[in-house]
């Protein structure tokens, strides 16, 4: 994932959209009791976060994460599953009591290939055990029927699959956050953008490059032809989509005209319904190039994640409490221009994704952001964010007029979604 960051001095939007005018905070034992388990485990979660950022694994491969991961939260005493619906996913689980609501938390653990946990994912781990275990102290300290669940995943879309698969079924909303370059302390509530991912294979002819090139078929060249053809529809494309991609190839050397080559895009945009808008247009890139150079094309459509709708109750609570006890917030950086598949959690339920602010001198995706998400100022911000995630979800778990604002706010916003799409075809 990467995102434009802030610059020294530039200024953080002071639209704080707070629930009241005051200085109140609802519950404001439920905070205390979170600060106090965190701090508790302050050491523990530093530890942690090291072993994960010194043992990088990249998507479904993540097996060291998974184990020292699932055996933390067994110790805390919550009930685990391994391996559950893929190979490095988890799950775990506590209940105090019964009835009462679920809240969701979302845990990520890879790297990225070559540069390591240049995402935070290390961070991400952290404070999803942070916010659960917080959780988990202030149900047993104030005797509150209700259960958290935290889902360990991966990335690769790993959040997609297990919504497929029934993992966020019984959660009555779900929380995550992210780090990203910004001000000490500041928090964004920022969306991300839909994305989708195109896989697409040229297939020709062989022949001598010098002898008889003219009785190959060149699928180097199909490709070439595909980027151009797309490097030329940018133009055309609006300021908000994104569209970028590699190629890749096998046995090649200059002297035999290739007769294989494959490219993976990713194509981007503010909503689901304009990414659709544009794959066809960029599908059209492709069939072309094909057509030119006499090759063969296959074009399939990879995952996809959706746009990040934050819901607003639980925003307005977070910015709420954030501002109040931590910093400022904005409505703009973060990780807008980026992607996550935590987008198709919140089509299915109320969610919450705020991103973090770390000290770095690069962005996301950056060796610098990889050495930045292990420092101490990482970690502390890390914390602070984990606590107001963990105040929010106890509202939720507690505050019965707040949960039936965020069900409203989440059913208008499917409705939004509706309107949307209907203004788009």
């Amino acid at each position: 994932m990467s995102t434009a960051f802030w610059q020294p001095g530039q200024n953080v939007s002071s639209d704080i959209r707070k629930n009241s005018q005051d200085d109140a905070l609802y519950r404001q034992e439920f905070l205390e009791t979170i600060r106090s388990s965190i701090a508790a485990l302050d050491g523990d979660l530093s530890a942690l976060s090291q072993d994960i950022h010194d043992h990088p694994e990249t998507k479904f491969e993540e097996h060291h994460a998974h184990d020292v991961l699932t055996a933390f939260m067994e110790k805390q005493g919550f009930d685990v599953s391994r391996h559950y619906l893929l190979e490095t996913a988890w799950v775990a689980k506590y209940t105090r009591g019964s009835g009462g609501r679920t809240l969701g938390v979302n845990s990520e653990m890879d790297a990225l290939p070559g540069i390591g946990h240049a995402c935070g994912h290390n961070l991400i781990a952290i404070a999803g055990v942070a916010v659960a275990c917080a959780v988990k102290a202030a149900l047993d300290k104030h005797d509150i029927a209700g259960s958290v669940v935290l889902l360990g995943e991966e990335g690769g879309a790993g959040k997609a699959i297990l919504l497929e698969r029934g993992a966020y079924e019984g959660l009555d909303a779900c929380l995550m956050c992210h780090p990203a370059p910004g001000p000490p302390y500041s928090a964004s509530l920022s969306g991300c953008l839909a994305r989708q991912r195109i896989d697409v294979e040229f297939t020709g002819h062989t022949a001598h490059a010098a002898l008889s090139p003219w009785e190959g078929q060149n699928a180097l060249d199909a490709a070439v032809l595909a980027y151009t053809n797309i490097s030329v529809l940018r133009q055309q494309l609006k300021p908000t989509h994104r569209v970028h991609g590699i190629f890749e190839g096998k046995d090649w050397t200059p002297n035999i005209i290739p007769d294989y080559s494959k490219m993976i895009w990713y194509v981007r945009a503010p909503t689901r319904t304009e990414v659709d808008i544009a794959v066809k247009r960029i599908s059209a890139c492709f069939e072309g190039a094909a057509l030119a150079t006499g090759c063969q094309v296959k074009v399939e459509l990879g995952n996809s994640t959706f746009e990040l709708r934050q819901n607003k109750a639980l925003s307005d609570e977070f910015a709420d409490v954030f501002s109040k006890t931590v910093g400022s917030v904005d409505y703009e950086y973060g990780i807008s221009h980026a992607s996550t598949d935590f987008g198709n959690v919140t089509y299915a339920l109320p969610a919450l994704h705020p991103s973090f602010a770390i000290p770095t001198s690069g962005g996301n995706h950056t060796i610098a952001f990889t050495e930045a998400a292990a420092s101490k100022d990482a970690h502390a911000a890390c914390l602070k964010a984990s606590q107001i995630l963990a105040a929010v979800g106890m509202r939720l778990l507690t505050d019965d007029n707040f949960f039936k604002k965020v069900r409203d706010t989440f059913d208008e916003d499917v409705r939004a979604r509706e309107r949307e799409r209907e203004n788009l075809k």
